[in-house]
């Protein structure tokens, strides 16, 4: 299962780096900051409700370069939700949001290392988003109760519909934003597969 999900995606790529910030952390005198990267996870964490709700599911684009990135991105994910070479991010869409995350960080904070910090806590939060998601895809029974509630939690956004249940390692922002749903009181969506044409 672990060699699996090291062979697509850019899986290699953030567990590289991550232990690359850690050497840095250790060795190349910059301050870590616990602080910095639990509020750099937490802010990859609302990202992750803002950036699927609205920027997967965003209406199909009339440029076709466009539509096709849209395809990549979520909509093909949605037409088979087990395909491992659809299921994670690609590379080159996590190195330039990891960037413009860095980015953003030193531009508020004026302090470079708090910014490593706090890219530190999004990057480890995105490795830990894309293994959450793995999880629920793939033939594995999740060890936690919570694990095993949120691969549910996942699936029904990809069986039962695609309006409600964004969240995908948690359901704080759904609870918070009122896209959480009883399951049984919601009706099957037509259009759980073809998520563009619902829009």
């Amino acid at each position: 299962m672990i060699p699996t999900f090291f062979r697509h995606g850019s899986n290699v790529l953030l567990a590289l780096a991550i232990l690359a910030a850690i050497v840095v952390f250790a060795f190349g005198g910059l301050s870590f900051s616990l602080l910095g990267a639990l509020a750099g996870a937490a802010i990859f964490f609302g990202s992750e409700y803002t950036t699927h709700r609205f920027l997967f599911h965003a209406q199909p684009s009339k440029q076709p370069w466009l539509l096709k990135l849209q395809h990549r991105l979520h909509y093909d994910h949605h037409i088979d939700p087990p395909q491992l070479d659809l299921l994670f991010l690609p590379w080159w869409f996590v190195v330039p949001t990891v960037a413009i995350y860095w980015g953003i960080y030193a531009a508020i904070t004026h302090s470079y290392a708090l910014a490593f910090s706090l890219a530190f806590g999004s990057l480890c939060a995105l490795f830990y988003y894309e293994w959450v998601h793995y999880v629920a895809h793939v033939p594995f029974n999740p060890v936690t109760p919570f694990g095993r509630y949120m691969k549910k939690y996942h699936l029904w956004h990809h069986f039962k519909n695609e309006h409600f249940w964004y969240g995908v390692t948690n359901p704080s922002m759904d609870y918070a934003v009122a896209s959480y749903r009883d399951v049984e009181a919601v009706e099957r969506s037509t259009t759980v597969r073809e998520i563009w044409r619902s829009m």
